[in-house]
């Protein structure tokens, strides 16, 4: 399976392509700048053509118009999208104090991002029993509001709608689309005292897309087990 991730040069993205190819699966691991100093690099000496860097900013739809056109043209279909790229800011900031420039910022890549990705590369989703994960967050849950994280909670918010959307527009195909909080885990954004190791998600974000595990739920939000979310 071609798998395309966003936001794969460290944390979850990265060690999420880590477990597809651990897996065999071919991965377009995105990121801003494949130039630049990265983890990946390693994986690129040890897993050759099956690991490809493709320079990809969610907030430039004229770049993810190229990539695809680029993957169109050398016949490279996919089987899955990870929307992975996300910031977290204004962390604890009280509404009073809210820098909405932030807010705007969050949600143009926290959303908007993930929208731009799906609206040029799901065209190319044609393997069998493809999926798309869109990593979301226990922040985004309604039932479980909590004062602070505006910015992150709400666009995690309307990416579980978008989710839903999404689902019903492509039921036919068969394709999966599921919003999955991945766990508190020890990344950049949460911290050395998160309980969760950020690879004991990503095992459990391939078994969803390879089916090993199917989550029964009313609304496509799931931890990264299968386990339904709180909506």
């Amino acid at each position: 399976m071609n798998i395309l991730i966003t936001g794969a040069s460290r944390g979850l993205g990265l060690e999420m392509a880590a477990e597809a190819l651990e897996r065999g699966h071919q991965v377009i691991a995105g990121v801003r700048d494949p130039e630049g100093p990265s983890k990946l690099t390693s994986l690129v000496e040890q897993y050759g053509s099956l690991l490809e860097l493709a320079k990809l900013d969610v907030t430039n739809e004229a770049g993810l118009a190229e990539l695809a056109d680029l993957l169109k043209q050398h016949d490279r279909p996919l089987g899955a999208i990870i929307n992975n790229a996300a910031i977290l800011v204004e962390r604890n900031t009280p509404i009073e104090k809210l820098n909405i420039e932030e807010v705007a910022r969050t949600f143009d890549i926290n959303l908007f991002g993930p929208m731009r990705v799906v609206k040029h590369f799901l065209p190319l989703i044609t393997e069998p029993n493809g999926a798309i994960i869109n990593i979301s967050s226990e922040a985004g849950s309604i039932s479980n509001a909590y004062p602070g994280d505006y910015p992150y909670g709400i666009s995690k918010t309307a990416m579980n709608m978008f989710t839903q959307q999404l689902l019903s527009a492509v039921k036919e195909r068969g394709i999966q689309v599921l919003s999955v909080h991945p766990g508190w885990m020890k990344t950049d954004m949460g911290g050395e005292n998160a309980p969760t190791n950020p690879r004991q998600s990503a095992k459990g974000i391939l078994d969803l897309i390879e089916g090993r595990i199917v989550p029964e739920t009313r609304f496509n939000f799931v931890d990264y087990t299968g386990k339904e979310m709180p909506i």
